[in-house]
């Protein structure tokens, strides 16, 4: 190994070509990494985060340190804490594809941890002059070593106690999404450790009232705070990459979100942390971005994968100067490349035997499904080895089925088990409450499990992932108060974020203090959550809906690090009904097998009591005109063998919704021999009466007749006297 610094006082090997990253060794460290069209490879060992010379440069020898396409060699006498980065030689190139730059230095692409990137400015590596931005000057002579982080040689020691990943059954499972940070970060938390892993610990006894079962965590694998180049117009203040979706290292736990510190303590946190929520039965799935990285387009800065082999890990254009950007983020991960299949599943491997999550959630997952050219595949191998992978057996797989390059296959996409995000459950929910005309029939579908979409891929009705709002959009209180997004604090001029929101803000836009207009909102926040969980299917919610959380109209909060997209805790006593209401409403929907049976509904008896396990209705207790234009719905559920896997008989319900601005008079059906039906939630009434505790519904007066407020859900449920 020739020209090595320091080289005489490491005890050096070869190494081994697998593992991927840098693996602890009895009495030393493995490093490996892979490129296929490099011409040299230097490892840089440091002693501090803070400097910027290495303590060592080793030039690894391809005879030596080279097999196949792999670059590797062992180090004895180093171990965890040890601080590493890579130079990286090979040609220049970019009609090519070819990006090698030997002033850049690289993070290992399989690194487990990064030191604090709060501290680095990853956008001052970038290799473009900003006065010259539609010039490819990505071969500059700028070092970027003073703007980059380090990667961290991490222990895989940890006490999980016996702790295994928990796997529910999607169809038992009640999903919150939310952002690590946000959940704490506002004082109004009182947590000991605000923003942080421990933080999320110390919100267990929350999570146990609310009654959820899986937490799924917007993106914490490393990303650059400080990638947003504008500041906020109103305050003046610099927006921040909030949201994380621009992942520089898959392996990496977010270091910003330990309590800690962030050299290798993250990773230990961020273990605590799951441990801790299985043992109070709760799951973790994280939203993971394999459709690009935080590289950028052909403008933007190297730090890891463009340095290491662009041609292989990107998909470029015909020119391949330029990036194809089916993200909308200026680059795409060439996914069913069979060396980013490799790095995808062993970073969900990694995930899951190392870390212990349940499950994921692919941001635009459709991606993954694009071959080498861009063109989406009938069957991906990515999508399918996910599905079929034998360690992965039992994880939750989610996609989020569309890209921002016209991709969209809700209700197709492919590679066997995977659930969906039902954009569609949201968006007929959302027009049938705002009153829109002809939403009674897909009310109705997106009520029974959307069978349009799932049924004739032999997929079940839990493989719908039901949800009203989520990160990307309004919040539900904003979406019940403004008819327009209000983004101006964003510094795009209000450009950015959907203007599609099928929203209503019931007759003044913003905050109100007519108090008709707020009842009217807080009705409509209860009536979508009782839709949400009263239909089959996997219901999600956004965190902080349950007690009315604002982003005062900003419908993409993408980079708003500040109380526009924290928690405020102040709201849950503040709307401490709204907070109650569901809160019954999930034990409701628990406790109850027919809402949240494994099959579709036949519409048929299929348990030999003469009775359809759906039966439909108008407010007239008629068979329903589905061309009708109205806005009421009925349907009666048989609750016969509603589990049949375990054949547990549940209570018959009748469900009415009434989406129109009068009240209706609804005819019902009789309920079953030797009972009566019993009022168990009417969203219209107050706390205490809207949901009653279990075994104090009350009997309804007329058992033929029911009356239906405007913008309101009633349920029945059949009891003995």
């Amino acid at each position: 190994m020739p020209d090595n610094k320091n080289k005489n006082i490491l005890a050096v090997q070869p190494g081994e070509p697998l593992p991927f990253g840098a693996s602890n060794q009895s009495k030393g460290v493995n490093f490996a990494v892979f490129s296929r069209h490099a011409t040299s490879v230097t490892l840089l060992l440091f002693d501090d985060e803070t400097k910027n010379i290495p303590m060592a440069e080793l030039v690894l020898d391809p005879i030596l340190n080279k097999t196949g396409d792999v670059w590797h060699i062992r180090i004895n006498g180093i171990g965890p804490g040890t601080l590493y980065l890579y130079r990286v030689d090979g040609p220049y190139a970019p009609e090519k594809g070819h990006r090698f730059n030997r002033y850049k230095v690289l993070l290992d692409p399989f690194a487990k941890a990064l030191t604090s990137i709060s501290t680095w400015d990853l956008s001052k590596g970038r290799g473009y002059d900003w006065d010259s931005p539609d010039k490819d000057l990505s071969f500059s002579e700028f070092d970027n070593i003073m703007h980059m982080p380090k990667a961290i040689v991490v222990s895989n020691d940890f006490d999980w106690q016996g702790d295994r990943p928990l796997n529910f059954p999607l169809r038992h499972s009640i999903i919150y999404e939310m952002h690590v940070a946000g959940l704490t970060r506002d004082e109004s938390s009182g947590v000991k450790h605000p923003g942080t892993y421990k933080g999320v610990i110390e919100m267990i006894p929350y999570f146990k009232e609310l009654g959820i079962t899986s937490l799924e965590l917007l993106p914490i694998m490393e990303f650059d705070l400080f990638s947003v180049n504008r500041v906020n117009p109103l305050t003046k203040e610099q927006l921040e990459n909030y949201w994380g979706y621009d992942p520089i290292s898959f392996f990496a736990p977010k270091g910003r979100y330990s309590s800690n510190g962030n050299n290798g303590q993250q990773v230990q946190e961020f273990k605590e942390m799951v441990r801790e929520l299985h043992k109070a039965g709760l799951e973790v799935i994280l939203d993971v971005v394999f459709n690009h990285t935080g590289e950028g387009s052909e403008l933007g800065q190297t730090i890891s994968f463009r340095g290491w082999d662009n041609q292989i890990y990107y998909i470029l254009a015909k020119d391949k100067r330029y990036f194809m950007n089916y993200s909308g983020c200026g680059n795409t991960l060439n996914c069913n490349h069979p060396i980013v299949r490799s790095l995808i599943r062993s970073c969900l491997h990694y995930w899951v035997i190392e870390m212990h999550v349940d499950g994921f959630r692919f941001d635009l997952g459709s991606i993954l499904g694009r071959d080498q050219d861009g063109k989406l595949m009938e069957n991906p191998p990515i999508l399918e080895g996910i599905a079929e992978d034998p360690v992965l057996r039992n994880t939750k797989i989610i996609a989020e089925a569309w890209d921002a390059g016209g991709a969209y296959q809700v209700g197709s996409f492919p590679g066997g088990r995977w659930a969906e995000w039902n954009d569609k459950f949201r968006d007929d929910v959302r027009s049938f409450w705002r009153g829109d005309r002809e939403m009674v029939h897909k009310l109705a579908t997106r009520l029974t499990g959307s069978s349009d979409l799932y049924l004739r891929d032999g997929r079940k009705p839990f493989h719908s992932i039901n949800f009203v709002t989520s990160h990307d959009g309004f919040t539900l209180y904003d979406l019940v108060s403004y008819n327009h997004k209000h983004n101006e604090a964003n510094g795009e001029n209000n450009q950015d974020g959907g203007d599609n929101n099928i929203s209503d803000n019931h007759g003044e836009e913003g905050v109100s203090h007519n108090r008709e207009i707020v009842k009217l909102r807080k009705r409509q926040v209860k009536n979508f959550h009782a839709t949400l969980m009263l239909s089959l299917g996997t219901p999600m919610l956004l965190g902080g809906d349950e007690f009315l959380r604002t982003q005062d109209g900003n419908n993409n909060a993408y980079c708003q690090n500040n109380t526009i997209s924290w928690f405020d805790w102040k709201l849950k006593e503040e709307n401490r009904e709204n907070f109650t209401f569901l809160k019954k409403l999930i034990k409701f929907r628990q406790r109850h097998p027919a809402l949240h049976r494994p099959e579709f509904y036949l519409g048929k008896d299929s348990n030999f009591n003469a009775i359809p396990d759906i039966t439909w209705y108008d407010r007239f207790g008629e068979k329903p005109d589905w061309k009708d234009t109205g806005h009421c719905l009925a349907y009666r559920l048989d609750g016969t063998e509603a589990d049949n896997e375990h054949d547990i008989d549940d209570n018959d319900f009748y469900l009415m919704f009434n989406g129109s601005v009068k009240d209706h008079p609804f005819k019902i059906c009789p309920p079953p021999e030797g009972t009566h039906w019993f009022r168990a939630i009417n969203t219209a009434l107050p706390e205490g009466e809207d949901i009653p505790l279990y075994g104090n519904e009350k009997l309804i007066d007329e058992q033929t007749i029911c009356n239906v407020k405007a913008k309101s859900v009633v349920v029945l449920i059949s009891r003995e006297i």
